[in-house]
């Protein structure tokens, strides 16, 4: 029979981002739950746990471990935190954190809350995103009225001014975040209304003289249970269940036999799962500590059995009921670490240690905290000495039956404790169960806050703002391929792309219906479809070939590493937009837009797949590779630092780039115009003055160039003034080798540019008359241009270039504007 809170709880995890909060008593499957989420969830997930032991029942690792938290109180903003932040988490962790969709966390009750607040502080760090948890979505799963977070006195000294608990749900990150609380209320493990009712009135703190005295009714003195029986004792101290394991294998008059775990690889001992070595006698009485995996399924977790045959190599183990003994093999326990798919970039579960023993421990006693998630048919429980809230209801609550528990010592009024911020939270939470319409409501805005965050292009805009002041702002320091571009290409992704997303993003929420998913609404699709195609195409034609064959260099370290933050997260956005773009091509999905995000963010980390080789500040050029009289030049000065290294001279204390870019584009013939050079002074020119004034005499004469035809009466100015200094300069170079007879593409080849760039600079000199359009452009090509400006009424080669199409280059727009806007002014 389906259980509605269970399907309630798969869909709010798997089709919305609301973080879920899964709880109820004892037996409800909550485990169950959880294993089957791995199975078939399409979000990248990772599992954890507080403890070792929790982690590995379940299939997970521990919240301390995977983001690498030391042990100790955590408190938000303090000297812990700070730490925390410089301690470097793994590449691969780093890759699995930025693509991760949902975090579970298991046996939540047993997590404190200021480990949540690290945990927060780790995600948001890695993510880049202020919002809590980094924007993961979480699903925490446990009942808080079974075992409580540990906080010993001197970590609640440092901790209890920060919160009021030490309970998971005072986290602070937690308390800004929307979490859905479900309750599940079919038990499972019990099928008695009485026994059910007795356990809920434990749980809840509501024990009335009636309840107390019932409860107490299975106090049996003098009750010595019968091995054949399979009675487990319930202890609160690991001392005393050793002690009973202990007396009792002492009594057994027969051989003792050890068996000692195999273990392989990364298996840390606070993790073991089972005895490293267990020692067994004929008629000891086990309990299995797995399930079986083999179809017959012949034994459970927490299965109790007597040892009827003992070898070196074989164990069998007879159980209350059934007709045959169960022949006992080792089993494995893996110890994961997870990872990441080289194709799919999917979060994939490495095996990094494994722990071979066989599935038994002796049961003639074990703790409460072990016995937590165990059932058994019968228990002699001794819980008179509880010591912390909800262990009296974990140990009842292991047993089946009513019948089948017997109390060693009558349980007092005061060993059933419930600590009351639990029942508040509990009692606030299940007044607001989630119902089928906000979780419809839920996915309808998922979908389209995912839609919105597609075409929110915003980010991108600004990471290359930030980029380009970076260049204009220390031109003069700097060597830049691709600063001529850089007006361009930022008007056409400010005009082109982020005003057009926002305007998109508007029009989307116009086109919404109430009750409709994006993804049922087919004209949504459509609308989206177009948009993928439009969106991305733009960013073909703009950043992304600009930003490929952009780079930029410097002797300053600091501006050097501030430059290449700048190109990598310019990197990063566009790759990752880019990709939102892509995913929309066909439809608009869910799992494919969250896996498509989740591995561009991998890629396009530094260090990642994709981040190899990218042009930028690390790409730029080096001086054996720079061409002509810039490479010269660099080379010179690079001998130069070499010959005189004894003196501690480095590069920059030789000639800065600015002043080696200043010689080689105003190529001074005469020590006066070498003098004349900013940031040369005449110790310069008396030292390195001639080996200059050579090099470039050679270069002018190998490659024609009349060096007195220069024009230098204009001193060099920044990248920001419009039509002089460097732009003109740079201009007047392709001019000039134009001029000497060389294409557009051989003068592009030689100046390291794109000819597109040599076309824009071209195209200045029509405007001025020097040269003509028709040198460049066939009579019909121009008169379809000319027509298609004409017709679409603008100036902007952006908008032109959408309407000619792949017929038709920037540069080429760009000349012909340029001859139209002479013909107007003549």
């Amino acid at each position: 029979m389906p259980n509605p809170q269970l399907q309630l709880a798969r869909d709010f995890v798997r089709a919305t981002s609301h973080s879920v909060f899964l709880t109820g008593k004892a037996g409800t499957g909550k485990t169950t739950f959880l294993h089957g989420l791995k199975r078939d969830i399409p979000k990248r997930m990772i599992v954890t746990a507080p403890t070792g032991v929790a982690a590995i029942n379940a299939g997970g690792v521990t919240l301390h471990s995977f983001f690498q938290l030391p042990f100790g109180p955590f408190v938000p903003g303090s000297e812990a935190e700070r730490q925390a932040a410089e301690h470097r988490l793994s590449r691969q962790k780093r890759d699995i954190i930025q693509g991760l969709d949902l975090l579970v966390i298991d046996e939540i009750s047993m997590v404190r809350c200021d480990l949540l607040d690290a945990v927060d502080s780790v995600l948001r760090r890695e993510r880049r995103s202020e919002r809590p948890f980094g924007g993961v979505q979480l699903l925490m799963i446990g009942d808080l009225h079974q075992l409580a977070p540990v906080v010993p006195e001197h970590d609640w000294a440092i901790l209890k001014d920060v919160y009021p608990s030490g309970y998971f749900f005072n986290s602070r990150a937690l308390r800004a975040t929307r979490v859905v609380p479900i309750l599940l209320e079919r038990i499972y493990r019990q099928s008695d209304p009485d026994f059910i009712e007795l356990l809920n009135r434990v749980r809840d703190s509501r024990m009335d003289e009636a309840t107390l005295e019932r409860l107490n009714s299975r106090h049996l003195p003098g009750f010595a249970p019968n091995d054949a029986d399979g009675y487990i004792t319930l202890t609160t101290h690991n001392r005393g269940a050793d002690a009973i394991n202990r007396t009792r294998l002492d009594r057994l008059g027969t051989r003792s036999q050890d068996f000692m775990a195999e273990i392989q690889g990364e298996y840390p001992e606070h993790s073991y799962p089972a005895a490293e070595r267990l020692t067994l006698k004929q008629g000891a009485q086990v309990m299995f500590v797995r399930n079986d995996s083999a179809p017959e399924r012949r034994y459970f977790n927490g299965k109790i059995g007597t040892v009827t045959h003992l070898e070196s190599d074989r164990i069998r183990v007879r159980c209350p009921g059934d007709e045959d003994a169960i022949e006992v093999e080792p089993v494995i326990w893996e110890n994961i670490r997870y990872g990441l798919d080289p194709e799919t970039k999917a979060i994939s579960e490495e095996v990094i240690g494994r722990f071979v023993q066989y599935p038994l421990r002796l049961a003639w006693a074990i703790t409460i905290h072990k016995s937590q998630g165990l059932t058994f048919e019968r228990a002699v429980i001794d819980a008179g000495a509880a010591f912390s809230p909800g262990q009296v209801y974990v140990a009842l609550s292991r047993c089946k039956t009513f019948e089948g528990l017997v109390l060693s010592t009558p349980i007092p009024r005061r060993a059933v404790m419930t600590d009351r911020c639990v029942s508040d939270y509990v009692e606030e939470v299940s007044r607001h169960p989630p119902t089928e319409e906000q979780l419809d409501q839920a996915r309808i805005a998922y979908q389209r806050q995912l839609l919105s965050e597609c075409w929110d292009f915003d980010a991108l805009g600004a990471r290359l703002r930030r980029l380009l002041v970076l260049v204009r702002d220390n031109q003069r320091v700097i060597d830049v391929r691709g600063a001529d571009g850089m007006d361009a290409v930022e008007r056409q992704l400010v005009d082109e792309v982020v005003t057009v997303g926002r305007k998109f993003q508007r029009q989307l929420a116009s086109l919404y219906r109430e009750d409709i998913c994006p993804e049922d609404d087919d004209h949504v699709q459509q609308r989206v479809a177009k948009a993928s195609v439009y969106f991305s195409g733009k960013l073909r034609e703009g950043l992304i070939p600009w930003l490929e064959a952009f780079a930029v260099e410097t002797d300053n370290k600091a501006l050097r590493k501030t430059l290449r933050q700048a190109v990598e997260a310019l990197h990063r956005s566009l790759a990752i937009k880019t990709a939102c773009a892509l995913s929309c091509a066909e439809r608009f999905s869910t799992d494919a837009y969250l896996e498509a995000v989740a591995k561009a963010r991998i890629e396009a980390e530094p260090g990642g797949p994709r981040s190899e080789g990218r042009h930028g500040v690390d790409t730029y050029p080096g001086d054996s590779e720079l061409p002509g009289l810039l490479g010269a030049l660099h080379r010179w000065r690079a001998q130069k630092a070499e010959e005189e290294e004894r003196d501690g001279v480095s590069r920059y204390r030789i000639l800065t780039r600015a002043v080696l870019r200043q010689i080689a584009d105003g190529l001074p013939d005469s020590p006066d115009a070498l003098a004349a050079v900013k940031g040369i002074g005449k110790r310069t020119v008396k030292r390195y003055g001639e080996e200059i004034l050579r090099i470039v005499a050679d270069h002018c004469r190998e490659n024609g160039i009349d060096p007195a035809a220069v024009d230098r009466t204009q001193q060099p100015r920044t990248v920001k003034d419009k039509g002089v200094g460097r732009e003109t300069e740079t201009r007047l170079m392709s001019y000039q080798l134009y001029r000497d007879g060389l294409s557009i593409e051989e003068i592009a080849s030689r100046r390291s540019l794109k000819p597109n760039t040599i076309e824009g600079h071209l195209a200045y000199y029509i405007g001025t008359g020097a040269l003509a359009v028709t040198d460049f452009i066939g009579e019909e090509k121009l008169a379809r241009i000319m027509a298609v400006l004409d017709e679409i009424e603008t100036d902007a080669p952006g908008l032109a270039k959408q309407a000619l199409g792949e017929g038709c280059s920037y540069g080429e727009i760009k000349m012909v504007l340029a001859h139209r806007a002479r013909a107007r002014s003549g």
